[in-house]
């Protein structure tokens, strides 16, 4: 139990520090490293997909502004 709320915590605090980059590359790159520390190499394929996801929908989210 409690090393599952640790891991809960951990990808709450990437995912927030993910948010910070400005590029989709960037988001990318937080996204694999904060995947590759929660559930290794298959953790770090996902984050990358996800952090390069969101930073596309950032992306043209500002770009309509």
């Amino acid at each position: 139990m409690h090393k599952t709320l640790g891991v809960l915590a951990l990808t709450a605090a990437l995912m927030g520090a993910a948010a910070c980059n400005t590029t989709t590359e960037q988001k990318a790159a937080a996204g694999a490293v904060g995947g590759a520390v929660v559930a290794g190499p298959v953790g770090a394929v996902v984050g990358g997909a996800a952090g390069a996801v969101a930073g596309h929908v950032q992306t043209e989210a500002s770009e309509k502004k």
